[in-house]
This record gives structure tokens, C-alpha cells and sequence, in this order.
């Protein structure tokens, strides 16, 4: 079993791009921006990826979360996410993605990705985003939540929405509580945010996000996102 990480413990983190001076140069942002940020590794492509991790993990230092590129050679980002959580479930995958490649973003959910960040992000945001996704969130940049929201919609059949809103696909099993913080969820709240905007601990909220997962049969906070605003709740 790898170590528990501590509040004090950098997360630590892998980078797989296929591009050197982009790995090079997210190591040197992530180093120079948080110092509670540990870059354990660094590969080239998604085979590369796994067989790093799995000496990582047998060193005790399995990454708790893998910045990851989408278009790589060999195999691309969404198979080592798909492999990367079926091998390590604790480990996040955070995806790094660009408008003109947003037809994987689908496939990398579906895969298990924790999450999406656009490549020209700032350093601020993307060091948020890989805390967040450590902690077990869903990071997702708004305008590729538009994006997915507007696909999601356009691959739905007319009226299905407004009609899973009022008859069910799990929406009647959920507790008006559960509703409302999904409608949280669906804006990208973390756990700590939610708590403090309705007075309960993050302990309950948590406890509130599982039910929701498990009432709704999603894997996720990024697809219980993903399905709340299909569903018109954000």
C-alpha cells in the first residue's frame, strides 16, 4: 500500500506529454509556483507512463495525480487513463486539453479522468486544479464544461433533458438536499465551498456526494457534474 499522504506532504505529481519542452517547462511552473507540489516523474507517451508509475509505486512514491497529455504516440492519453484507474483507482488523472482536440474530452471521462484543463492555463489555475483533483474533485474549466454541456445536448435526443427532469433517470431518488448540492457540483464547488455555503461540514457533504453517485450510478463528481447540467440543475 503506498503511504497516506499528511496535510503537510506535497502531492505529487507526473507529467506525461510527448513534447520535451513542454514536460520541461510544466515541471519548472509547478516547482517554481507551489511548494507543496512534487513532481516524481516525467514521460513521454501513456506506455511510457505505466511503467513509470510502476516504479513509482514500488519506491512508495505512487503519484496521487498524472498531468496528461490527450494526443500522444503509442498510446494517447485516454487508454493510459483508462489503464492508469483501472490499475491505481487512488490515483487522479488530470487531462490537459486544447479546442481543436475537445472530441477526446468524452472518451477521457468515460476512461475515469478526474478532470480538464486547457494548456494555456495559468499557473494559478493549474496548480488549483491539481490540488483539487487530489482531494478528489473534479476540475473543469468553464469553457470546456460549455463545450461538453452544448455536446452533451446536441447528442441527446430533442426534449430528453426536460424529460429525465421530470420523470426520473435517478433525479426522484435524489433528496432535496442531495439536489442541491448537485446543482453545486454542477459549478465546480469543492467539498469546503459547498459546507461553508450551507452550514454543514465537509464530512456531510462528502457523505451527501457518495449518495448522489451511487442514486444516479456515476463513477465521479466530474460525470454527477457532467449529468447536472445535462439535466438543467446548474
Amino acid at each position: 500500500m503506498p503511504p497516506q499522504p499528511s496535510d503537510d506532504a506535497p502531492v505529487r505529481v507526473l507529467l506525461v506529454d510527448d513534447q520535451t519542452l513542454l514536460r520541461q517547462g510544466f515541471q519548472r511552473l509547478l516547482e517554481l509556483s507551489d511548494n507543496h507540489l512534487c513532481v516524481v516523474g516525467a514521460a513521454s507517451d501513456g506506455v511510457e507512463a505505466l511503467t513509470l508509475i510502476e516504479r513509482l509505486e514500488r519506491e512508495n512514491r505512487l503519484p496521487q495525480v498524472v498531468l496528461m497529455d490527450i494526443r500522444m504516440p503509442r498510446m494517447d492519453g485516454v487508454e493510459a487513463t483508462a489503464q492508469i484507474r483501472a490499475r491505481w483507482p487512488a490515483v487522479r488523472v488530470l487531462m490537459l486539453t486544447t479546442f481543436d482536440n475537445d472530441e477526446y474530452v468524452f472518451d477521457g471521462l468515460r476512461a475515469g479522468a478526474s478532470g480538464y484543463m486547457l494548456k494555456d492555463a495559468s499557473a494559478e489555475e493549474l496548480v488549483a486544479a491539481i490540488h483539487a483533483a487530489s482531494r478528489g474533485e473534479s476540475p473543469l474549466q468553464p469553457s470546456i464544461a460549455a463545450k461538453l454541456v452544448a455536446r452533451l445536448r446536441a447528442e441527446s435526443p430533442a426534449g430528453s433533458a426536460s424529460t429525465a427532469m421530470t420523470e426520473g433517470a435517478g433525479m426522484a431518488d435524489l433528496t432535496d438536499r442531495e439536489r442541491e448540492i448537485l446543482r453545486y457540483l454542477a459549478r465546480g464547488a469543492s467539498n469546503r465551498e459547498i459546507g461553508e455555503t450551507l452550514f454543514i461540514t465537509e464530512g456531510t457533504v462528502k457523505n451527501h456526494v457518495s449518495n448522489i453517485l451511487n442514486k444516479l450510478a456515476l463513477r465521479d463528481r466530474t460525470q454527477a457534474a457532467l449529468w447536472a447540467r445535462e439535466h438543467r440543475l446548474a
